[in-house]
C-alpha cells in the first residue's frame, strides 16, 4: 500500500516532459497523425485531447474555401474558441507558418503540431480571479 502511495507521489512530481503515455496509445496517436497527414511536434496532453486537437484542427483546414491557403487567423480562433467550450476557459492557440514562442502552460494543456506548412501551437493557462486589495 506504501509503495503505491509512494509511486503516485514520484509521478505527480515529474516534470511534464517525463510523463509517458502507454505504448499502445503513442501508436495509436501515430496511427492517427499519419492518417490525417499531420506531425505532432511536442505534447503535455492527454492522448484523447490530442486526438480532438489534431482531428478539430485537420476538419478546419480542409473546409477552409481556399485549401490551399487556409487562413491561420480563422483557424486559431476556431480551435481556441472548441478548447474553451469543451475543456474549459483559458485556451490559446497561435497558427501560422513561421512563429517563434516561448508559453507557460498548464500541465496536461500543451500541443504543437503542423498540419501541411500551417504549425500550430494549442496551450491552456490557469485563469485566477484577481481581487483589490481593500484601503
Amino acid at each position: 500500500m506504501e509503495k503505491t502511495e509512494e509511486m503516485k507521489e514520484k509521478q505527480v512530481a515529474q516534470k511534464p516532459s517525463q510523463r509517458r503515455i502507454a505504448p499502445n496509445l503513442e501508436v495509436k496517436l501515430a496511427a492517427i497523425s499519419i492518417s490525417l497527414n499531420v506531425r505532432l511536434r511536442s505534447s503535455d496532453m492527454p492522448p484523447a485531447m490530442q486526438d480532438h486537437a489534431l482531428r478539430y484542427s485537420r476538419s478546419l483546414v480542409d473546409a477552409s474555401p481556399d485549401a490551399t491557403r487556409p487562413n491561420p487567423s480563422h483557424i486559431a480562433r476556431a480551435l481556441k474558441k472548441e478548447f474553451d467550450s469543451v475543456y474549459g476557459p483559458a485556451w490559446h492557440c497561435v497558427a501560422g507558418t513561421s512563429f517563434g514562442s516561448f508559453v507557460t502552460h498548464s500541465p496536461g494543456g500543451f500541443v504543437y503540431f503542423s498540419i501541411d506548412s500551417l504549425s500550430i501551437l494549442l496551450f491552456k493557462t490557469e485563469v485566477k480571479l484577481v481581487t483589490e486589495p481593500r484601503a
